[in-house]
């Protein structure tokens, strides 16, 4: 008796969308789509709208490499808090997804959370957070993306335009700065002793 192989319980399709839809997921869809798509790094907004941000390009790629082991050394000198790289993603206190370029979490908040609030992606925001904008990346939504970050939880973050030299530095409950082509970052009182040297950033 020959036997029909049993057809997989999901089948692959290749669906193009365009610009100007937008798909909205739950939570629990979202934590499944972000499984099974690990080379893409998935967001999504308070409101529940789905955002595909593809691989990036070399350059980019390269400055973030710079920026994640620049924190990484400073991280493991000092055994202070956690640090995350660019694949991390988190749930924050507005029910958005997101996943910075590089980011930090004090040791004492990051403790206070409890193994369902760690889970799969961590129920809190950052502390510290960096966005790198890539060739291909409108500055807007970097500057919003900032702002929610700041609104939720973050006390310092920095986000960096290579394109014009440029750094925005955010701060609680003060304007924005901007930064024309620093040689150095400081993170100041949020990461004592954490200096981002720019010019391998700025490449």
């Amino acid at each position: 008796m020959v036997q029909t192989p049993a057809k997989p319980e999901t089948e692959t399709l290749l669906l193009e969308l365009p610009k100007t839809l937008k798909l909205y997921v739950t939570q629990e869809q979202f934590a499944a789509l972000a499984a099974s798509n690990r080379e893409l790094q998935l967001e999504r907004t308070a409101q529940g709208e789905l955002i595909v941000n593809p691989p990036t390009g070399w350059e980019t790629g390269k400055r973030n490499r710079s920026i994640i082991g620049q924190l990484d050394r400073w991280y493991e000198n000092h055994q202070q808090g956690e640090a995350f790289d660019c694949s991390t993603g988190f749930i924050l206190p507005n029910g958005a997804n997101r996943s910075p370029d590089a980011c930090w979490i004090s040791q004492a908040r990051w403790d206070a959370l409890t193994d369902a609030q760690k889970g799969t992606f961590a129920n809190i925001c950052p502390d510290f957070v960096v966005e790198l904008r890539s060739g291909s990346d409108a500055l807007k939504p970097l500057q919003e993306k900032m702002q929610e970050y700041m609104e939720n939880g973050a006390k310092l973050g920095w986000l960096i335009d290579p394109q014009n030299k440029i750094v925005e530095v955010y701060r609680v409950g003060l304007e924005v700065e901007i930064l024309s082509n620093p040689t150095e970052l400081s993170g100041e009182e949020v990461l004592p002793g954490f200096v981002l040297l720019m010019g391998r950033v700025w490449g």
